[in-house]
Parts: structure tokens; sequence; C-alpha cells
């Protein structure tokens, strides 16, 4: 990527992502996302700690596990994480999306999250 590029992509993450806060009960759910994999990560920013973290790698350790198209993947990274985050008994998330813009990949992790039972 350009320098250009680079500082629109961070103008757009700080503006995104400014006024997102998670706390225990509530985390922030980061994405990434690259070409092949996208990661999603629940964050307590109070403590500054990782509470729980899923991704494609997660995805492949299962015993049924078929790789699809990177949009159904996606969804079954929301739905795993979601069902992980319940199982700690958190129910609700604040989703952070970066700079990343809500389609594609992204808007199937959060419709996955929902589906999986998490509100976001």
């Amino acid at each position: 990527m350009t320098n250009i590029n680079l500082d629109r992509k961070s103008r757009r993450k700080r503006r995104v992502s400014s006024d997102i806060h998670g706390t225990n009960d509530r985390p922030r759910i980061s994405i990434f996302r690259s070409n092949r994999y996208i990661y999603a990560q629940a964050i307590d920013d109070i403590k500054r700690k990782t509470i729980l973290s899923f991704s494609n790698c997660d995805l492949k350790k299962d015993t049924d596990f078929k790789k699809g198209k990177k949009r159904e993947d996606s969804k079954k990274i929301g739905i795993g994480l979601a069902k992980k985050l319940i199982e700690k008994k958190i129910k609700t998330g604040i989703f952070d999306r970066g700079s990343y813009a809500y389609n594609g990949r992204v808007k199937a992790l959060a419709e996955g999250l929902r589906e999986g039972g998490l509100k976001i």
C-alpha cells in the first residue's frame, strides 16, 4: 500500500473506533481481515486484555471442517465466537469494524455473531 492509502485507512479506523470502548461484561469485538483469513477477538479495554479470539485457524481444528467460500467461513467464525462468549456468560458486545466497510465478510461475521446468540 502506498502512504496515501495507509493514511486514509488509519484515519478511517480512528474515526470509527474512537468512541468504542469494551468492558468485561460488554467487550469490544475487533476484526482483522486479510486476503486469506479473517480474525475476530473480544477485548476488554479497561483491563487491556483479550478475552477471547477466533479465526480461520480455530475453524480448521474442527473435525467436521469443510472449507467454503470466504464469506461462509466468516459467518462460521462469528457463530463460533458467539458460542464461546456465551459459554463465558457474556451476552452482549460492541462490534468494531475498524477500517473495513460493513459489507461482504465483515457483514457476514456480524450476522454470524447475532445468529450465535450474541447481542451487538
